[in-house]
């Protein structure tokens, strides 16, 4: 009798072990222990169980004219996706299209969907048709557009959402600085003349002049497209014209990598600056061509933009913004580096003619409506107090 109670007490103890320890190969893991999660590159990032993505959320990206080594726009929003996902546990990828055709971004959303992403991020005007191609095709598919406004797409699809910057802004902070900085003879470098470029353009015009009138500076303009969002060597004699011949002292360099190409011109030149876009440039155009080559950046919250969208998507919020597009642009008149739209606070070449306190009035004027900024890409703004001069694409 007593063996026999010996025995069933030793069965009830491993039993009762088996079921307090490790997990059922057939379920989930409910142990404790280290909780790092796998990213799509096999690195790890920290879990956070308080803000975690739904188990089947995936992501991609698609690139449009670029590639995610940009450094601008494309790289921008490379960079924001990788980091949320990482920071998610949530398995991202991105895909370049083969060339440049709405039939090749077609492809690479296809590929996208076929390998079980739900969640699709697509930056640049490039994708307008492309969601006319795809989004009603797959419309269990969370579809994120930058820069695609809805009369690009014509009505917006119920699982896609865009949103377009108020670029202008930007440029017309940057025209302003330039000018009161003591820059009087400027440059702007377009890459294409689509509508986020131009309004980057048209808004430096409008700063340069309303800063000139201001200051009774005598300030002109130089205006070009390259007509591609890189910089070559083409591009590159055209700046050194531009700075060695004509004289211009700061070129906005607005697309892409089309940066370098000002960059490179401008470093032979004493006392010749660009002015970054899309995100802050100077570390990068510093570091590469010359300390204090640039005076400021053009900023959009790109970054922002992707990190606020990917949460309400793990949130189970995207139905409230599907079938809209959003106009991004000051949210504060107080902060500035809430905005949509900015300069960089850390980096701008601040001075006596342009402070921190003056730029902080500027986005102020800005916001509540004492400044206004035309949006109109229909033509060139009128100007009363700068000389512009435009010129035919560099290519």
């Amino acid at each position: 009798m007593k063996k026999f109670l010996a025995m069933l007490l030793a069965l009830v103890l491993c039993l009762s072990l088996t079921a307090c320890g490790g997990k059922d190969d057939g379920g989930a893991d409910t142990t404790g222990g280290d909780d790092t999660q796998q990213t799509t590159d096999g690195e790890t990032s920290g879990g956070d169980d308080s803000s975690a993505a739904p188990s089947d959320m995936m992501v991609a990206m698609v690139t449009d004219y670029g590639d995610i080594t940009d450094e601008s726009f494309n790289q921008t929003t490379y960079e924001a996706c990788k980091s949320w996902c990482d920071s998610k546990g949530v398995k991202f990828t991105y895909y370049k299209p083969a060339g440049d055709s709405t039939a090749e971004r077609v492809a690479m959303v296809e590929a996208a969907v076929d390998e079980g992403y739900n969640t699709i991020v697509m930056p640049g005007f490039a994708f307008a048709e492309t969601i006319s191609q795809v989004a009603d095709t797959y419309p269990d598919v969370n579809f994120i557009a930058l820069d695609v406004a809805e009369s690009d797409v014509g009505t917006i699809p119920g699982n896609t959402y865009c949103a377009v910057y108020q670029e202008e802004l930007a440029g017309y902070m940057a025209g302003v600085a330039a000018v009161k900085l003591g820059y009087s003879h400027l440059g702007f470098l377009g890459g294409m003349a689509v509508p986020a470029v131009q309004r980057f353009g048209y808004g430096f015009v409008q700063g340069a002049d309303a800063a000139a009138g201001q200051t009774g500076a005598d300030v002109r303009l130089e205006y070009v497209y390259g007509n591609q969002f890189n910089g070559d060597a083409d591009i590159t004699a055209y700046m050194d014209n531009w700075y060695q011949t004509l004289g211009v002292d700061c070129v906005f360099a607005s697309g892409g990598g089309i940066y370098t190409s000002a960059a490179e011109a401008a470093v032979k030149v004493e006392g010749a600056k660009v002015i970054g876009v899309d995100v802050d440039q100077s570390a990068l155009i510093d570091t590469n061509y010359g300390d204090g080559l640039t005076v400021t950046s053009a900023m959009k919250g790109l970054a922002a933009t992707v990190n606020h969208m990917l949460d309400e998507v793990a949130a189970g919020n995207f139905g409230s913004y599907g079938g809209k597009a959003e106009t991004l642009g000051l949210v504060s008149g107080d902060d500035p580096s809430l905005n949509y739209v900015l300069l960089p606070m850390e980096t701008t070449q601040w001075g006596e003619g342009f402070s921190q306190d003056d730029y902080k009035q500027l986005v102020k004027d800005l916001y509540d409506g004492t400044i206004t900024v035309s949006s109109d890409i229909t033509a060139m703004p009128e100007t009363s107090n700068i000389t512009v001069s435009t010129y035919a694409d560099i290519k």
